[in-house]
């Protein structure tokens, strides 16, 4: 492909995004395939020759858009949200054209410090304490896999790489936090038999005095306590731990303290959510998502630490060939993360916070946690739902119940009417399992949700619930 050609395809397809953006609401929000309907209408091998891009370009809309789940679809109501934006796709774009791989400050100056203090903007948006310190991740999976071996280092002396990981390590979390921590843990070599679940409470928040008690239990039994994972807000219910009651003992303990606020850590940044990080001053770890609610382009999680040393001690691997003059002046970010090779992710982030400036993001977060609440209320008055959890942030758990039948049925019932709800194909929920009983989740935090989309969504949901009854 020549330049000119690059050129036209590029108007073409800058063109074809905004339309779509504009228009996704068109689309139903998830595709209406079979398993195979798609690898069906792609070759089995690649073609010899190349092939031109008006061909690819057909393809793509015949055979490929028709497997597409429309995350930006403003009746995405499903798990978290992926948002996009776009000053965020223009970023991307950006980045891709420039194609450098950021992995030290000599391979591209403007990548490491751009991310540095992009960094820096969004630690003290979150009124972090003033000494954490931060580095892009891909994933907030990631984040937690770094710090849980972070943690593993310091608790042994950073001598565990080298002697193989000790078998008495132990991690605290309750039931209610993500996949990825035991995921983590097992990767990271703990063993997931030296998880410790802690009990939840009615709210399904961690209890500190029954941390406090495993904790010391596991000490005379000869165990090390090594670090505490909390949730602010959690995958199933948006569940807040007492960040601050958690962090006094962990400092009491001398446990490192991880937090995990992947979704919920954008609220932090308005002034009446403030008390979401109350304790932060005792986190040793903490990570959050702009590629979820701060409508950065996937993948884009950020995460801090308190002490970089650690980070880096626990993670630097220095060949010559990876050596430079500069690097007892700068942070080469390689030295932070599992990966060495890095994309330039600052950059896309840069444009969203300059484009949107904070106030433009406040108010986003604003409505959506305005729209839920309006959902929360309906579901309290129908009188024929029930909510299953605090509406804490934008995401409602509920179910149907008129109070007639036996748990097992109700769980079946909500089963079909989520299918039913989601064949729609006007919006589209989730599920999760709250003490049990199987639950709907309602997340408002699509970027071009608005109040239509939800009350669209509750006709549907009403709808749906009486055809099944």
């Amino acid at each position: 492909m020549e330049k000119d050609e690059f050129r036209r395809w590029g108007h073409e397809m800058v063109d074809w995004i905004a339309d779509y953006l504009e228009d996704v609401e068109d689309y139903p929000v998830n595709p209406d395939v079979d398993p195979g309907d798609i690898k069906d209408n792609i070759s089995s091998s690649p073609p010899q020759e190349g092939e031109d891009m008006e061909e690819i370009w057909q393809d793509f809309q015949d055979d490929i858009m028709p497997g597409i789940t429309h995350w930006q679809h403003p009746g995405w109501f499903a798990y978290f949200p992926c948002n996009n934006s776009y000053p965020s796709i223009l970023g991307e774009l950006l980045s891709a054209g420039l194609g450098i791989q950021g992995m030290v400050w000599a391979t591209s100056p403007a990548a490491e410090e751009l991310e540095e203090q992009v960094m820096d903007w969004l630690r003290d948006l979150l009124l972090l304490p003033a000494e954490f310190r931060g580095v892009i991740q891909d994933t907030a999976s990631t984040s937690t896999f770094c710090a849980l071996l972070t943690a593993r280092e310091d608790a042994t002396d950073f001598n565990s790489n080298y002697e193989g990981v000790p078998n008495h390590l132990r991690v605290y979390a309750t039931a209610q936090t993500h996949s990825s921590i035991e995921k983590g843990v097992r990767l990271a070599g703990y063993g997931s038999e030296n998880i410790v679940e802690i009990d939840d409470d009615d709210e399904f928040a961690m209890k500190p005095e029954d941390l406090r008690k495993a904790i010391q239990d596991d000490r005379r039994e000869g165990k090390k306590p090594t670090c505490v994972v909390a949730t602010i807000g959690t995958t199933a219910s948006t569940a807040i731990d007492p960040l601050l009651e958690i962090g006094k003992i962990c400092q009491e303990e001398d446990v490192w303290l991880h937090v995990d606020a992947a979704f919920a850590g954008t609220a932090a940044i308005l002034e009446e959510r403030r008390d979401l990080l109350e304790g932060s001053e005792y986190m040793d770890s903490f990570v959050f998502n702009p590629h979820k609610w701060m409508v950065t382009n996937f993948d884009c999680s950020a995460y801090f630490v308190r002490d970089p040393k650690k980070l880096i001690k626990t993670m630097t691997i220095d060949p010559e060939y990876l050596k430079t003059a500069y690097d007892d002046e700068v942070n080469n970010y390689r030295n932070w993360g599992i990966q060495l090779g890095r994309r330039f992710r600052a950059l896309k982030l840069w444009f969203v916070l300059r484009s949107y400036g904070v106030e433009g993001i406040k108010s986003m977060v604003r409505r959506h946690l305005e729209l839920a609440g309006n959902f929360r209320d309906w579901i309290e008055e129908s009188g024929e739902f029930e909510l299953m959890a605090p509406v804490n942030l934008s995401m409602v758990c509920f179910r149907w119940n008129d109070g007639t039948y036996a748990e097992e049925e109700l769980n079946e019932i909500n089963r079909q009417l989520l299918d039913r709800i989601n064949s729609s194909g006007d919006v589209y929920l989730s599920h999760s399992e709250l003490a049990g009983k199987f639950t709907l989740r309602l997340v408002v935090a699509q970027r071009s949700t608005e109040d239509r989309h939800v009350e669209k969504a509750r006709r549907i949901i009403r709808e749906a619930a009486a055809e099944i009854i």
